[in-house]
């Protein structure tokens, strides 16, 4: 594990996918991710890229070339090389090689730079293009956070509170696709109370969010998450099937759509990045 802690959080890291392991309050001891239990979801907060959710038939097209890339895309099951900036910050590289460009034809530097500051910790995700042709992707995070925190609690008095939605449409999936069909979550005082059955048919997934801050409270006490994400336009919660964790996603990409043609450059929300630019988003989590 590689470590940053501060005088309110201790936060722990590793290099196989960059992946965000722990975020422990100094002020009271708790945990706010999942703990990773194979039971039901062994992992803990993966990068997604160069693609987010699946392709249809884990297949697209690029230049008439088809290529393959199961769901979330390599970055994740891939080691990161670390830098620790400072007390404060390290720094997650992955770049293109000559295997990556056998399942994904671009090269690309990806950085992951995360950052904490009193009892926050942010999350950067840094793109840049190395090459003379444009640089087609889609990112996105994946943290899953424990709820509940404590023995107190049990999931259903979990709940999240959205900074401006009165309700929210999702788009629900089919076989792993982004389907035509679509629910409404009725919100009581900008609240989704946590149920279980909510993620029976996989991850609720948003294009039309306004709210750019999410909170997970509870009923039982006063811990809670404040997460920020601003400038992805697409939204995912999820948990595994009866696990106490909730995922909060912010995406700037998403699964293939159901009538999708597989052509990577008409994907929705592909990101295309010109020959010698960076890109970036970030996304912060504070604990309470």
């Amino acid at each position: 594990m590689i470590l940053l802690e501060n005088e309110n959080i201790r936060v722990t890291f590793a290099a196989k996918g960059a992946e965000l392991r722990s975020i422990t309050s100094k002020i009271n001891g708790l945990d706010y991710l999942w703990s990773g239990d194979a039971t039901y979801w062994a992992k803990f907060s993966p990068v997604l890229f160069p693609v987010i959710g699946a392709l249809k038939d884990e297949t697209y097209i690029v230049d008439g070339k088809e290529y393959h890339l199961s769901r979330h895309g390599f970055a994740r099951d891939h080691d990161f090389e670390v830098e620790q900036i400072s007390d404060s910050e390290l720094l997650f590289t992955l770049s293109s090689t000559e295997d990556t460009l056998k399942v994904y034809p671009f090269e690309f530097k990806l950085d992951l730079r995360y950052i904490i500051s009193g009892s926050s910790v942010s999350c950067t995700y840094e793109v840049t293009n190395p090459a003379e042709k444009e640089l087609l992707f889609s990112i996105g995070g994946h943290p899953a956070f424990a709820a509940p925190l404590t023995a107190d609690a049990s999931y259903e008095d979990c709940y999240l509170e959205f900074a401006v939605d009165e309700s929210l449409t999702y788009f629900k999936i089919s076989d792993n696709l982004i389907s035509d069909q679509t629910d409404t979550l009725h919100l009581d005082k900008a609240k989704l109370f946590l149920k279980h059955p909510l993620f029976y048919d996989d991850a609720l997934v948003f294009k039309h969010m306004e709210s750019r801050a999410i909170t997970l409270r509870n009923t039982k006490n006063e811990y809670g998450l404040h997460f920020r994400f601003n400038d992805f336009p697409f939204f995912g919660i999820w948990a595994a099937k009866d696990a106490d964790f909730v995922c909060l996603e912010p995406w700037c990409g998403i699964a293939d759509g159901v009538h999708h043609n597989q052509q990577l450059s008409d994907k929705e929300g592909i990101v295309s990045l010109p020959p010698g630019e960076d890109w970036k988003r970030i996304w912060e989590v504070e604990v309470f």
